[in-house]
């Protein structure tokens, strides 16, 4: 195997904010071996002088969707399914530059798109695929305009859709089941309305109680857990007590439901980049008027649930979930956590916070004996300044995915 050394780069330890000063790095295959002051070289071993510059995990981001090159997700569905999957291939590739090693796919990105860039086939980040999500008739997966007649969805079929339509307790089962055994490593489901679908209200919840269960039961019988869309307190609430693991956006959340998160061990996954692109730039790139007129409602109130989940001491990972040529606004999520909680908290929602959520802890996340060699060299520190992450990552200056230096 290939030995490299990041020799005496300042490494940083993201469950502290601690740096370890001149330190180096050793990759033997795709796990770190050492990280030590004036490490031993083996003879042969490829020296990197990352001097003056950090070394830090590489970045996950726990919810995107790889496969929405459009930012309006109807016309995305429509798409021939090879144009879908050719199209992200730049989205992927671009996320490994800038620095995002590993990302949690909420929805699209399925078991063979991850088996291309684990082959090598493309390149871009480690995919945590969640297949298709689940979306009740006429809630956030469901894209269909309003009409007199309410045509079949013929979600499942398309690459581009990032949901499928179920209904009924025992239809979910399966359904559950079905995107289990394609490959998907969690699952997605649509709890409360959403900004991007046409007919939904944000303060809607969405699918019963029972079918929640159900849904969670199955993935728990599968060793694995739901992931849910949801916005408002009482969406939240349902689905914490039903035993889903994350909430996705949460934007609307208020105390007392982010205390039951926290009692229950939950995770939010907040994604507040998302709603400034889309007021900046969503009408431009084809977001339908319905969802532009309901970006206000959820856009301020997302910056102060930062706060409301930091004060009940729930673990917030890094989130984006952009749309279309808005995926260039992807690390800039990183300014936002900054600014209203503190660097190292914006820092921890990308590594070791992150790392749990993709129930990896210790192998992603972290710069440690026995952890892949996922790794990115950052001119600068970013407990000092957070936009070395940002700005599509113009100040990374290296990328290295199992032990091997993929970008920059």
């Amino acid at each position: 195997m290939t030995v490299t050394v990041l020799r005496g780069g300042d490494v940083l330890d993201v469950h502290t904010g601690n740096v370890l000063a001149s330190h180096d790095v050793v990759i033997d295959g795709d796990r770190i071996v050492e990280v030590a002051r004036n490490a031993q070289v083996p003879a042969g071993a490829e020296l990197v002088d990352v001097r003056g510059k950090t070394v830090m995990p590489g970045l996950i981001d726990c919810h995107v969707h790889v496969l929405a090159s459009r930012a309006n997700l109807g016309t995305n569905a429509q798409m021939p399914n090879i144009l879908v999957a050719l199209r992200a291939v730049p989205i992927l590739d671009a996320m490994l530059a800038r620095g995002f090693t590993s990302v949690r796919d909420a929805g699209g990105a399925d078991w063979a798109l991850a088996q291309a860039v684990e082959q090598g086939i493309v390149s871009g980040p480690r995919i945590f695929a969640s297949g298709k999500a689940l979306s009740q008739t006429g809630g956030h997966g469901d894209f269909r305009p309003r009409g007199d007649v309410l045509e079949p969805c013929s979600c499942c079929f398309r690459a581009g859709a990032i949901a499928r339509i179920v209904d009924g307790v025992d239809a979910v089962r399966l359904a559950v089941r079905e995107e289990i055994q394609k490959g998907a490593n969690q699952i997605k489901i649509m709890a409360s309305g959403g900004v991007a679908s046409p007919t939904d209200p944000i303060a809607n919840t969405q699918y019963s109680e029972a079918e929640i269960a159900a849904i969670v039961e199955e993935a728990e019988a599968a060793n694995t857990y739901v992931m849910a869309h949801a916005y408002t307190p009482r969406a939240i609430s349902r689905v914490i007590k039903a035993g889903v693991r994350t909430i996705e956006h949460g934007n609307l959340v208020d105390d007392a439901a982010a205390q039951l998160m926290a009692e229950r061990g939950a995770f939010a996954v907040p994604t507040l980049i998302t709603y400034d692109a889309l007021a900046s730039d969503g009408e431009a790139l084809g977001l339908p008027a319905e969802s532009i007129a309901k970006i206000s409602t959820v856009r301020d109130q997302g910056r102060e649930s930062l706060r409301t989940y930091a004060r009940a001491g729930v673990a917030m990972g890094y989130g984006s979930d952009l749309l279309g040529e808005m995926h260039r606004y992807q690390s800039d999520e990183f300014r936002i956590r900054a600014e209203m909680l503190d660097p190292l908290q914006a820092v921890q929602s990308a590594t070791s916070v992150a790392a749990k959520i993709v129930q990896r802890e210790g192998e992603l996340g972290v710069v440690a004996v026995g952890a892949l060699a996922d790794l990115i060299v950052v001119d600068g520190n970013p407990l000092d300044d957070i936009g070395v992450l940002c700005d599509d990552g113009a100040k990374i200056v290296g990328v290295w995915q199992n032990g091997r230096r993929v970008a920059r």
